[in-house]
């Protein structure tokens, strides 16, 4: 499978059998992305929480591509309200869809919608295609129960927030990385805004001296796991 990085939380997924999942398409008001939302397509959109740079480019992709859009149960049911196809999930719920499995953890952090309306929690993702476990962290501060998370799965990606302010910054990400011990870990949410500006390259040197594999991606790049 090949996953992509749009920059932010944005990613896409596309599987051996060709399912596309983007997740937090935040794209056309991102001024580090790569693409704009017209340029990507999706079967599934997976969301952590409601936030503009996160929900970002949903309800037009969503509508464009009739992609399934699977969160939390009060953001999907507003998706619901939009016109588009939402399944509903709650925090420690899993489903089986066409591509695989999805769980959703809990994450330190809120969730509101661009109209300032509260839509549910913020979440993690745990996303399982075939036999590779992807744990998305979503926007959220260190909590102790990521060493659960790390014990119960064997993560091979996680993406992990560095850039600080608004979720943890590079030393509280090291320490995440520490309880879940993923075979590798990309670094996301930084220098999108001046606020969040962070170094992925300290991060990826203070990560791997604790024996963890990092990958810094350039925007736009796309790897093979």
């Amino acid at each position: 499978m090949k996953i992509r990085y749009f920059s932010h939380s944005a990613f896409q997924i596309t599987t051996d059998e060709g399912h596309r999942i983007l997740i937090d398409p935040f794209l056309d008001n991102n001024p580090t992305s790569p693409v704009a939302a017209d340029e990507v397509d999706a079967d599934f959109i997976l969301l952590t929480h409601g936030h503009g740079d996160h929900l970002g480019d949903t309800l037009s992709i969503a509508r464009r591509c009739n992609a399934l859009c699977i969160c939390e149960n009060e953001l999907a049911n507003y998706l619901a309200s939009k016109g588009v196809n939402a399944h509903n999930m709650h925090i420690g719920g899993g489903f089986d869809f066409p591509f695989g499995r999805v769980k959703l953890t809990q994450a330190l952090h809120g969730s509101a919608t661009p109209d300032n309306l509260c839509h549910g929690t913020a979440t993690g993702l745990l996303i399982t295609i075939e036999d590779a476990v992807i744990y998305h962290t979503g926007d959220t501060g260190l909590f102790s129960d990521l060493k659960l998370i790390g014990d119960d799965n064997d993560i091979r990606v996680m993406m992990v927030p560095i850039g600080d302010n608004f979720t943890m910054g590079i030393d509280d990400a090291v320490k995440a990385c520490e309880f879940v011990n993923p075979d590798r870990v990309i670094p996301m949410h930084y220098n999108t805004f001046p606020v969040i500006q962070a170094d992925p390259e300290a991060f990826k040197t203070k990560v791997e001296a604790k024996g963890i594999d990092c990958q810094v991606l350039e925007f736009g790049q796309e790897i093979s796991i």
